[in-house]
């Protein structure tokens, strides 16, 4: 059974991951790199992710992904700061507390 502060991590996980909201989003300068169309393309793809398993989301929060891009293998992964973006998060299920952070890479930068 999935708790109710996991539960509220996905819920702000997801927000994040599928319409950019409740945090900040970036892509590294590889994935920045391989221009224009692709980081439209990622985005959409990441935005769409919603093949989440047991084995690739062992924790229940949905915050890391992989998905393929123009034949390229594209990882995003959310993490959670503190809102000066300093620290670590104190509660990732409280969002006065958590700056959400999505950053979209190429798999081997990863």
């Amino acid at each position: 059974m999935t708790s109710a502060r996991t539960l509220k991590i996905r819920e702000l996980n997801d927000a994040l991951r599928s319409s950019l909201t409740g945090g900040e989003g970036y892509f590294t300068a590889e994935a920045v790199g391989m221009g224009p169309d692709f980081m439209v393309d990622a985005l959409a793809a990441v935005r769409g992710f919603d093949a989440f398993t047991v084995a690739n989301d062992p924790y229940g929060e949905h915050d890391f992904g992989c998905v393929a891009v123009h034949e390229e293998k594209v990882i995003w992964k959310i993490d959670y700061y503190d809102p000066t973006l300093c620290y670590g998060s104190n509660d990732p299920a409280d969002p006065a507390q958590t700056t959400r952070v999505i950053t979209i890479m190429l798999a081997h930068e990863y």
